[in-house]
């Protein structure tokens, strides 16, 4: 049996994070509006309430409404008392920021890594903060540092147990990082940080059941399932870009063939834009970069769907129809409430989504399709960091909890 004040300390601690998630959503809020919406006692508010703002987390400002007695005066959050650094690692690049407690950006770098160079990630990061830090006003106030990357990641012990790309194996990052510093830090799968981001901050809160999807260097997803994430025996579901749709496919950096990622990543992409180009298609995007195709973007490929590139929609629809096709499977392994779609490829491309609902209103089940729809995801260009940020504010507010 645990001891009863361990248990009394958990139990207050939870409580002081469901009521700053309330705040957080609802403020400017009174004690008893908070009371009331989780059915807890006034005294208990209170006494979490005063430890908030003993801590700056939270703020009194205002009156509300009276009914009967004294004006009942609000508290509301306190965003900007301190900060914490975001970090979103994938094959080509390394973003940083600083954001609020609302998950605002107020800072980003972006960081190119060199394509086919053996990488010492730990050391590389480590550079990277340290430079990012000497931006900051007061460490003192940095809540902690965050951080997804691609591939199978322990989140618990803060290990990168496989990532291809960056041909890392059982990587000690959250340590390095913490030895580093000396600041708290977390660890997961990107696509897992982003569904949090999505999940406590984003537009679609109330679902219980979603999968998040991102399309970029890498493919990969993220499922709640009863407003839990599903992580797999050893943290490694959700490896949507190696299911395998192509047996006498191309043979992919994991070394399965044929998988998902071959067809549908901006590597896939990129060297389909280069291999038509030289066999004699005709394409905007060669205008666009004065015939230097190594400077095609997916900025510049979106662009050129937008533009009505011929090349370039006849790719999108190929695109289109793979990623839809791993949808649909996804559809019926999981029937979701909604599917977002995140990353590179994803940001500002409607006609993408357009063409993958089409699919999946043509191919899925219909019992599993009802009021079901794929939608962009809520933050944009900020969604990888806003996701590495969410690992930590899922701690502090613990909004999945109902």
């Amino acid at each position: 049996m645990l001891k009863r004040t361990g248990d009394l300390q958990l139990i207050k601690e939870l409580n002081k994070s469901i009521i700053l998630d309330i705040i957080r959503k609802n403020g400017p809020i009174s004690r008893a509006e908070i009371a009331k919406k989780i059915n807890i006692s006034p005294t208990t508010v209170t006494s979490a309430v005063s430890d908030l703002i003993r801590d700056s987390l939270v703020v009194e400002g205002g009156t509300g409404e009276s009914s009967g007695g004294r004006k009942p005066i609000l508290v509301q959050l306190n965003p900007d008392i301190c900060f914490l650094i975001g970090v979103a690692i994938d094959a080509s690049k390394i973003t940083i920021a600083e954001l609020n407690l609302n998950a605002k950006v107020t800072r980003k770098e972006v960081h190119s890594l060199e394509e086919n160079v053996d990488l010492d990630l730990s050391t590389e990061l480590i550079e990277i903060i340290e430079h990012f830090f000497k931006k900051c006003k007061n460490l003192q106030d940095c809540l902690g540092i965050s951080i997804t990357i691609q591939g199978i990641v322990d989140s618990e012990k803060g290990i990168v147990a496989y990532n291809p790309k960056l041909k890392i194996h059982d990587l000690p990052l959250k340590n390095a990082i913490e030895e580093a510093f000396n600041i708290p830090t977390y660890i997961d799968n990107d696509t897992n940080g982003s569904l949090l981001a999505e999940k406590g901050f984003g537009m679609y809160q109330q679902s219980k059941n979603l999968i998040y999807v991102t399309i970029g260097d890498g493919v990969g997803a993220s499922m709640l399932v009863n407003d839990s994430i599903f992580r797999g025996y050893h943290g490694g579901a959700g490896e949507f870009g190696h299911t395998t749709i192509d047996y006498e496919g191309a043979t992919c950096n994991c070394g399965n063939v044929g998988c998902l990622e071959n067809y549908v990543s901006w590597h896939a992409i990129y060297s389909r834009i280069v291999s038509d180009i030289k066999a004699g298609k005709k394409s905007l995007l060669v205008e666009e970069v004065n015939g230097h195709l190594s400077n095609i973007t997916p900025d510049l490929f979106r662009k050129a769907i937008y533009d009505g590139d011929v090349l370039a929609n006849s790719i999108l629809d190929d695109v289109a129809f793979y990623l839809g096709t791993g949808l649909v499977n996804l559809i019926h392994l999981f029937n979701p409430e909604r599917i977002i779609l995140g990353g590179d490829l994803a940001f500002e491309n409607p006609q993408l989504i357009k063409k993958v609902n089409d699919h999946i209103s043509r191919f899925a089940l219909q019992t599993h399709t009802h009021n079901l729809e794929v939608l962009p995801s809520s933050f944009g260009n900020d969604s990888e960091v806003v996701g590495s940020a969410s690992l930590l504010l899922h701690e502090l507010f613990h909004f999945t909890l109902k």
